[in-house]
């Protein structure tokens, strides 16, 4: 297993939708142990091939709850269905998110209190998963990234601007840009 570069806002692979996977090949099976090992290094909830510049439809997810319960699998060509939104403004305790690929930033955000995703696993096994809560905004955010969409890019005016001059500020926002967890210090 490898560790791989994350890419980082403004690479093309992140804002284009990702292509579905056809046949489960020993090559997709090292990119998706890949990826577990860079979510873990990182450390990340979960991380989609785009954001490792491969432009499929696979992520990973891994998250351990405040029983100390582990849940931890791949989707490959998920499709998501989310409960309607509840009215009102994100909680920023409560709703705000993070993302590999606009490290060391969080930002409220309102999203779906219920998921339900289908698609496969590496054995090609039917997956279906109902999930709520924190789980079902890791599906979301993980989702999203499929369809070449950033969490930032669902944010309210002025944390967008905030988003935008960030990313000025360090030199985010062009094709390229990465960092390798375990290696580079993204801290202040």
């Amino acid at each position: 297993m490898a560790v791989l570069p994350i890419r980082i806002m403004g690479d093309p692979v992140l804002h284009s939708p990702a292509d579905p996977v056809g046949e489960i090949t020993d090559e997709i099976r090292t990119l998706v142990a890949d990826m577990y090992e860079t979510m873990d290094v990182a450390p990340g909830v979960g991380l989609a091939a785009p954001q490792v510049g491969v432009g499929l439809r696979i992520y990973v997810y891994s998250y351990v709850d405040d029983d100390e319960n582990p849940w931890r699998g791949e989707i490959i060509n998920p499709v998501l269905w989310i409960a309607p939104l509840e009215p009102g403004s994100p909680d920023p305790d409560l709703e705000s998110e993070g993302c590999l690929s606009f490290p060391g930033e969080r930002f409220p955000l309102r999203r779906s209190e219920r998921a339900l995703v289908t698609g496969t696993d590496l054995n090609g096994d039917d997956v279906r998963i109902e999930v709520d809560g924190w789980r079902a905004r890791i599906m979301q955010h993980e989702f999203d990234h499929l369809d070449g969409i950033l969490y930032v890019d669902r944010l309210d005016d002025g944390d967008w601007k905030t988003v935008q001059k960030i990313a000025r500020k360090r030199g985010w926002g062009r094709p390229g840009a990465s960092w390798l967890p375990g290696v580079d210090n993204l801290e202040g």
